[in-house]
């Protein structure tokens, strides 16, 4: 869907990394490094998108330092459309309607840091969940959203984690 509005795969990238997670940072040549892609290709689009207003940078010693610009007008749209593009609202829709009663949905691993890798590890929260469908619902949400899908439940803190839904406030909304 964002590869037909968007045809820079870098660009695409770097909307993925910092709009996934506002607390993602990142820098020109980590961000080449992590995306394998040359410092000149990540330079030019950082730059078009901190020039739009959609990323702020900061001089940190003598790195410049990048992040979502989370006071955008546009960066909860953005956000959303990032979630969409990875399948985070499906997974959210589908997990709240089949699962139980269901108290939070945490992102963790790669895609909270931002980086598209194909495999979203999900922790579900909540009480008499139906965790004998859980095989069924995650091949479902996989042919829907083309990635694969690893569903844990566990009641711990996740630092890294990120709540893409919380019974007690809105997170992702449709």
């Amino acid at each position: 869907m964002l590869e037909s509005l968007i045809t820079s795969k870098t660009r695409i990238r770097i909307l993925v990394k910092f709009f996934i997670n506002a607390a993602n940072d990142g820098y020109l040549r980590g961000l080449a490094d992590e995306m394998n892609e040359s410092t000149n290709s990540i330079r030019k689009e950082l730059n078009n998108l901190e020039v739009a207003g959609y990323l702020q940078k900061e001089a940190i010693q003598n790195k410049v330092s990048y992040k979502a610009n989370t006071k955008h007008p546009l960066f909860t749209v953005l956000q959303k459309i990032v979630f969409q593009h990875i399948g985070l609202d499906s997974v959210v829709e589908m997990v709240l309607e089949r699962m139980g009663d269901v108290r939070k949905i945490i992102v963790i691993g790669d895609y909270a840091n931002g980086t598209d890798s194909g495999l979203i590890e999900v922790i579900v929260i909540g009480k008499e969940l139906n965790i004998e469908y859980i095989d069924q619902l995650a091949n479902k949400i996989e042919n829907q959203i083309k990635r694969k899908v690893q569903f844990y439940f566990e009641d711990k803190k996740y630092s890294k984690g990120l709540v893409i839904f919380d019974d007690d406030k809105v997170v992702l909304s449709n």
